[in-house]
């Protein structure tokens, strides 16, 4: 395509998305409205494997000509731009543990009623070196009450049953109506997030695949850019590792888990408090090219970290788009051919809005995305 054409080609495309944004013409739980997000949330993107996420989940949407225009561009560019970093890079005790894969993208943005906000900044500036050493810190020991099932498992924190009322009568239709959930057995979550050297273990053993990670990331940063499916991997392995079940915990138990035994819109309280989640309007350790190492903010009633920002984290479960008809149970709402499973939690890139306990979305399974993690859990029979 000619480069004026192309301007013009992205100039109609552009004023396409803003026009609908402002006028509200499109459902907000409609397909037209979540092809929109996820187009406002990379448009301005440098990095060729965005538009290659949004051409994996919309083949043929409405920005589908332009995002192609956007690789064969990046791509181009790649060589070049590579060279610079590698030549600023100095040799380190370790190579980077793999290589980038067509897989990292920014948030599809949770369509919201309430607050307009802007697109998240995908233009990040390298950390400084004197962070280095303080993003490498060791993970802390294992606390008394607290589980290892083996040197390569994350660490557990036992969660009693209960219940609770799960979801809001906000305005997102996806988190109605609030309703009252059993949590019939104890059961056991991560503490943390799986991190970056916890799946590189698996992926040494052959068990997991390798995902966009590169030397800036720190080993006891969450890990990312894993789909549903590569979680299940995981957790696959980290059972024949261990001997014991591992899955991933089911939406009803991760919202109980992170509730910790509240009620209000965060666990700490109805407002926003600094330094209680990892988003870029949360306050410190904040930094706008990745989340903080696990364990940086203070953990919730139950003992439990991040679980607000830092990472999307991928629960059991299918993809409703609502809560009627949910099981009381805890049990993972599943449905026969599920394609499209559940995260949870909103990342470090999202504002506060993002961070009330009852933020849910949605992916499809095998979708790597630059802002998705997740934790484990296991049943305590």
């Amino acid at each position: 395509m000619p480069p004026n054409l192309l301007t013009a080609f992205v100039a109609c495309l552009f004023a396409m998305s803003a026009c609908a944004a402002q006028a509200g013409v499109l459902p907000k739980d409609s397909a037209e409205q979540y092809e929109l997000t996820f187009w406002e949330s990379i448009k301005d993107s440098n990095h060729a494997a965005d538009y290659e996420a949004y051409l994996q989940s919309y083949p043929n949407g409405r920005f589908a000509p332009l995002a192609r225009a956007r690789v064969q561009r990046l791509k181009a560019q790649a060589p070049a731009a590579a060279k610079p970093e590698a030549a600023a890079e100095k040799p380190s005790a370790k190579p980077p543990p793999a290589a980038k894969t067509p897989a990292e993208r920014p948030p599809v943005d949770k369509p919201r009623t309430d607050t307009a906000r802007p697109a998240p900044d995908t233009a990040a500036p390298p950390p400084k070196a004197a962070d280095a050493p303080a993003r490498e810190k060791p993970m802390p020991p294992v606390a008394s009450g607290e589980i290892k099932d083996c040197p390569q498992c994350p660490v557990l924190v036992p969660v009693k049953a209960g219940t609770f009322t799960m979801g809001s009568a906000a305005d997102d239709p996806s988190e109605r109506p609030p309703h009252r959930v059993t949590v019939n057995e104890p059961f056991a979550i991560g503490k943390y997030e799986v991190t970056v050297e916890q799946w590189d273990v698996c992926t040494q053993a052959g068990a997991c695949p390798r995902v966009s990670t590169d030397a800036t990331r720190p080993r006891t940063s969450p890990v990312r850019d894993v789909s549903w499916e590569d979680a299940q991997l995981f957790v696959q392995w980290l059972s024949k590792t261990s001997g014991k079940s591992y899955r991933l915990p089911t939406e009803a138990e991760w919202e109980y888990a992170l509730r910790g035994g509240t009620s209000s819109r965060y666990w700490w309280g109805d407002q926003m408090q600094s330094g209680k989640a990892n988003c870029k309007e949360c306050g410190e350790p904040w930094q706008r090219d990745g989340p903080a190492n696990v364990g940086s903010f203070a953990p919730n009633p139950f003992g439990l970290h991040d679980m607000n920002g830092s990472v999307w984290e991928w629960v059991s479960d299918c993809w409703h788009n609502s809560y009627k008809g949910a099981p009381a149970d805890a049990r993972s709402w599943e449905e026969a051919s599920c394609r499209v499973r559940v995260i949870r939690g909103g990342s470090w890139r999202e504002g506060a809005s993002y961070m009330p306990s009852s933020t849910r979305f949605k992916y499809d399974a095998s979708v790597r995305h630059s802002q998705n993690g997740f934790r484990v859990a296991r049943d305590l029979k």
